[in-house]
This record gives structure tokens, C-alpha cells and sequence, in this order.
């Protein structure tokens, strides 16, 4: 994410730890050279727990750049929470809220040699125990060199067998107990909610959640579950629905479903070519939770409606891994978008800044940028088998519904200041859109991957695609 905590401007990359609880990494860049001090403090998004901030930790600045932090932070819980990051500098100080959905992603095997050796250790204990039992019956209050009679030789080799028992029985409760709440973590393991996508006569689409599994891995507050009636809005609707025909991801669609009377969601669809393609449905609860539920549909050719509104589609060429990196995209209608990318190669769980201009038809910076539902601009990431997808906006990966409730929780009054945010309705006049924007991001791990990147220009929404190898 990067936004600015009062005067000062900062790139804040949260590592999310993939088993709960779990240590979360933290950096931050500072765009000025002259902080003294940052505090960051896990917080519940919203609720009590957002208003009482723990004792913060205070960042370590590097030795060798004076502008970038680190730190480490426990989260404890599932769910909508936040990092608070307290800024103090030469220009006073500066407040800002990451917000952090907070979910178990796997479960951690243990290392064969530690697993090695707390067996051994186990039976050396389980032994030792046996023995103390049978020599205490045997010869425990016997004079120092006597020999124990017959009678205590056979009492010994019951209490051994006893004693066996006992701890055969203690180390047989002790493992189910651990394998009963491996079982139940293994629960929580967070598994994307799947639509249920039919497509009916005229190309008519109506979405409905399934079932979830139980507990799904999902974070347990009431104002976290996941149902179609717990959402609030994000830039103006309560989903986002993109369409990506594969494998060629040459179809590209993003929609805007409306929620019917029995729940579900439902849409008449632009025309669009015949093939498989994948479903990505972006909600967010009323909580702030980001959720991208997932979905396939076999299309055949549809001759829908125009596209309107904030729709928009294109069809364009395949993803092909022979193929190099693209760094331009020539628009249909006329100029160009141009990825700044630079030389350096992309690399997987890094934390990057995607920089684009766009060009009019003379190849002139573009003058006729407009905002594109209250952003400067929307990239969706995807990767070639489709474990990937991210909606991202110039603020960062970040929900912008979960942060304007951050904002609101931080400071009383909705967000402001956000790059790329068009904030008509609170100055009075929108904020003009410049032809260079950027978005913070960082691949999660390696391989192809096609970027859609959408902006909107004298009043027509482009999509421009650009393909990535990460390593």
C-alpha cells in the first residue's frame, strides 16, 4: 500500500504469515528523508479493537538506507485487521492504516530430524518412567546393597506393566489430542468461496454462492461471514465480476453484477466469443474482509448488450510463453500505454512499483485522462494457470472499501490523499488524472503472468495487456 501518514509518504509492504498466529514482516519506505521515528501496532480494523491500540513496536531504520524500516509484529487472530503506523519526523507527526485481511493459508509439516528427535526422546522418557516405577516397588526403601525378596521382584513386574500402561495411554490421549487439533487448524485453512454460475437463454448470468464448507477457514466474527447479503460497497458496487477466457486469456471482461431479490447476483452479458472461462467475483464484507470468490463457465457465442456504465471487455491475443515480456500496448482507437518497467527483472515476493504513461495519438503525454470509478486507473493480474488474480488500484493491493473504513475509524472522516483517487464530492471538483500512473504490488511467486491495465479517456474506457515473466 502507499499512502501518506500526515505530511510524510510511505510504501508499507505487510508479509502476511501463513499460519495463525504468525509473526507478519513489515516494511516500510519513506518517500522524504526526514522521519525520526515508526511505530506499528496489529489492530482489528474495525469495532472496539480498532479504537485501543496495543503498546507499538518501534521499526528499525537501515543502517545502509536511512529511509527504509522493518519490522515484525504477531497476529493472533483471523479476520479484518490493520497495522497502524505512527510517523514522527521534522514535519510532526502522521498516522496511517494498513488494512490486513488475515487468513490461515496453510499448515506447517514438521522437519523430519525434529520430528526424529522428539521421538527418541519420547521413548527415552516413556522408558525412564517404567523403570522408576519398577524399581521403586522393587527396591525402594530397601538398605543400600540388600537384595530384594521374591515377593517384591513380582510386585515390580506389575507395577512395570502398570506403569507401561499408563504411559501408553497417556501417549495414546496425547496424540489424538494433537492429531484433533491439527484436524481443526487444518479447518481453518482458508479455501476461496465458489459461484455457481448458470447461464441462461439470451445471455442472461445469474451468480449464486454455494454452500460453504464449515469452518472454511474463514474468520469467525458475525460481521465476517460470507454470504451475499453481508457486503458493502467498493467503488460503487457490491461486485466486481471479471470473466478471463483461458488458456489464451485473450477475453478479458469486467463487470458489474446487480444483486436480485432471492440473493443472487445477476447480469446480461456483452458479446462475447465462445470458450472456457475462468470467474472471479471481487466482494467485500461488511467488516472490510476482501473476497474473491471463484468459478468456471464453459461460454458459448453470446450476442449480448452493448457494454455501459463502468463495463468493459476486450478481446485481444493469446498469452504465449515463447513470447517476450511486453512493455507497449497500442489502443485500438488511437495512442498508447507504455510500461516503465525498466531493465531489472520481476521478482517473485518482492514488493514493486508497476510505473505506465499514456500516450495520445501523436505520442504526446495524454491530456483527456478521467477518473475510472474514483481511480486514476484498475489493473487486474493474472497468472497463466489462473492460482493468481489480483485487482489492484494506484493505492495498492489494498480493499479501497476496507480502507476508506480505516481511514473513517483513524481519523473520523473518509479517506483523502490516496494516490490516484479521484475525491469529487469531498473538494467539490475532481481531482485531475495524470497520463503516468503507478501501482505497488509484488508477484507471489514466479512464472507468466498477463496484466490488464484500465483506464478511462474522454469518457471510453481502454484495456491495455501487458505479459510478465517472474522469477
Amino acid at each position: 500500500m502507499e499512502g501518506d501518514a500526515g505530511p510524510y509518504r510511505l510504501f508499507v509492504t505487510v508479509r502476511v504469515p501463513q499460519v495463525i498466529p504468525g509473526i507478519a514482516q513489515i516494511e516500510i519506505r519513506s518517500e522524504s528523508n526526514d522521519v525520526r521515528e515508526i511505530q506499528i501496532a496489529p489492530m482489528q480494523l474495525t469495532g472496539p479493537g480498532s479504537k485501543y491500540a496495543p503498546t507499538p513496536d518501534v521499526a528499525e531504520r537501515s543502517k545502509s538506507d536511512p529511509q527504509f524500516f522493518t519490522g515484525s509484529l504477531w497476529l493472533m487472530e483471523f479476520g479484518s485487521l490493520q497495522v497502524r503506523v505512527d510517523v514522527d519526523g521534522t514535519r510532526g507527526k502522521g498516522q496511517l492504516a494498513v488494512p490486513v485481511p488475515v487468513i490461515a493459508q496453510r499448515t506447517l509439516a514438521m522437519q523430519k530430524p525434529l520430528g526424529i528427535l522428539l521421538s527418541a526422546l519420547m521413548l527415552l522418557l516413556g522408558f525412564a518412567v517404567v523403570s522408576i516405577a519398577g524399581a521403586a516397588v522393587r527396591e525402594g526403601d530397601l538398605p543400600a546393597g540388600a537384595s530384594p525378596p521374591a515377593f517384591r521382584i513380582r510386585r515390580s513386574r506389575i507395577a512395570t506393566v502398570i506403569a507401561a500402561l499408563v504411559v501408553f495411554a497417556i501417549l495414546f490421549v496425547g496424540a489424538e489430542w494433537w492429531r484433533s487439533g491439527a484436524k481443526r487448524f487444518a479447518g481453518r485453512v482458508y479455501t476461496p468461496p465458489e459461484l455457481d454460475a448458470e447461464l441462461q437463454p439470451g445471455g442472461h448470468l445469474v451468480l449464486r454462492q454455494r454452500p460453504l464448507q464449515i469452518p472454511n477457514g474463514n474468520p469467525r466474527r458475525p460481521a465476517d461471514e460470507i454470504n451475499f447479503e453481508n457486503l458493502m460497497l467498493d467503488h460503487e458496487h457490491l461486485m466486481h465480476f471479471f470473466l478471463i477466457r483461458t488458456p489464451e486469456m485473450d477475453s478479458f471482461w469486467h463487470l458489474h453484477p446487480v444483486r436480485a431479490g432471492d440473493g443472487s447476483f445477476t447480469d446480461d452479458l456483452p458479446s462475447l466469443p465462445a470458450g472456457h472461462y475462468e470467474l472471479f467475483a471481487d466482494v467485500v464484507l461488511s467488516s472490510g474482509f476482501p473476497v474473491t470468490m471463484i468459478g468456471q463457465l464453459d461460454v458459448p457465442d453470446v450476442s449480448g448488450k452493448p457494454l455501459t456504465g463502468d463495463d468493459s471487455g476486450i478481446v485481444g491475443t493469446g498469452i504465449s510463453k515463447a513470447a517476450r515480456d511486453s512493455v507497449t500496448y497500442e489502443f485500438p482507437n488511437g495512442g498508447r500505454m507504455i510500461w516503465q518497467r525498466g531493465a531489472s527483472p520481476l521478482i517473485a515476493n518482492m514488493p514493486l512499483s508497476f510505473r505506465f504513461l499514456v500516450e495520445d495519438k501523436e505520442g504526446k503525454p495524454a491530456g483527456d485522462m478521467e477518473p475510472y470509478m474514483g481511480m486514476a486507473a484498475h489493473a487486474e493480474i493474472i497468472r497463466s494457470d489462473g492460482s493468481v488474480f489480483a485487482h489492484i488500484h494506484p493505492s495498492g493491493s489494498v480493499s479501497m472499501a476496507a480502507l476508506d473504513l480505516a481511514q473513517t475509524e483513524l481519523t473520523g472522516s473518509a479517506m483523502a490523499g490516496m494516490p490516484g483517487m479521484n475525491m469529487a464530492g469531498m473538494s467539490g471538483a475532481p481531482q485531475k488524472i495524470g497520463p503516468e500512473i503507478s501501482f505497488p504490488y509484488g508477484f507471489p511467486k514466479a512464472g507468466l503472468y498477463r496484466i490488464f491495465v484500465q483506464i478511462k479517456r474522454a469518457g471510453h474506457i481502454e484495456t491495455a495487456i501487458f505479459d510478465a515473466t517472474v522469477s
